[in-house]
């Protein structure tokens, strides 16, 4: 999918600073809901990067969303087109392909608003403030936040 150079973002220092202690538990096997530890190539250096990232599970299907729009994982993610995606210990290499905009909005409202509002209490109290604070066009007009926030689905 082609998209306008955007500008670099960042997710807030809230978020970023326990990403290590989140992917090691992970990697240790604590649950942490919907989140998942995913390793993907750098596309200038080439070098593997391990974040951890919520990937939304509906019907065998995986999707991952940039919450925070064209972050470097999102970037890495387009130029790779590939990953090695973590689950309960056991590594599986995925191919990444981006939605459109039309296909990002569908998801948003028939897969992320249903799937968010089945989650168990606190992981559902957690997903819904961070969309909210991060993303609260996916709740309010799909169509723009398919402009803001990319979403690949993890085949």
């Amino acid at each position: 999918m082609a998209h306008a150079q955007q500008q670099l973002s960042r997710a807030p220092a809230l978020i970023r600073l326990p990403g290590p202690i989140v992917r090691r538990l992970l990697r240790f096997g604590m649950p942490l809901g919907p989140n998942r530890v995913l390793t993907i190539r750098g596309r200038r250096t080439g070098q593997l990067h391990t974040i951890p990232l919520a990937v939304a599970e509906v019907e065998g299907r995986r999707w991952v969303i940039g919450t925070f729009g064209e972050t470097n994982w999102v970037r890495n993610l387009r130029a790779a087109g590939e990953a090695e995606l973590e689950i309960d210990g056991e590594r599986r290499q995925v191919r990444a392909v981006e939605l459109t905009r039309e296909q990002a909005a569908d998801f948003f409202t028939n897969v992320i608003v249903p799937y968010v509002a089945r989650m168990p209490g606190i992981w559902r109290v957690g997903v819904q403030s961070l969309i909210k604070f991060a993303a609260p066009e996916i709740y309010s007009d799909p169509t723009t936040a398919a402009d803001k926030h990319p979403v690949f689905e993890l085949i």
